[in-house]
């Protein structure tokens, strides 16, 4: 089995292509791959459950929803830096969540690697 590590660079209320990134996501999970999702930089703001969408002050529709629904398709736990073990987003977070240290090492225990 082809094992993926999906780091997500994009904040929850971007744009678009954070949708998109975790689509393909969960596709990449639906079809038979272990992937493993790492949130970075901007992307920590999906763990941010609790906000609400609302359609005057946001242009898109909150990712944090998709990321809600990891348990469903085998994503959890989400990864995160452990540099950002203290982060307010992380703290605050009621996903199951695995802290790593992102270098070369823990990159080459993966098939892929796809930065979004």
């Amino acid at each position: 089995m082809k094992t993926v590590l999906v780091i997500l660079t994009q904040a929850n209320l971007t744009s678009l292509h954070v949708h998109e990134s975790l689509a393909a996501t969960m596709v990449l999970a639906t079809f038979g791959c272990e992937v493993k999702v790492l949130l970075v930089n901007a992307a920590l703001s999906l763990l941010q459950a609790e906000q609400q969408f609302d359609s005057v002050k946001h242009a898109f529709k909150l990712a944090s929803n998709m990321v809600d629904s990891f348990e469903f398709y085998d994503l959890t736990p989400v990864l995160v830096e452990s540099v950002n073990q203290d982060h307010p987003f992380v703290v605050q977070s009621q996903q199951e969540i695995e802290f790593v240290e992102l270098n070369t090492e823990f990159l080459q225990t993966f098939d892929h690697v796809l930065y979004w």
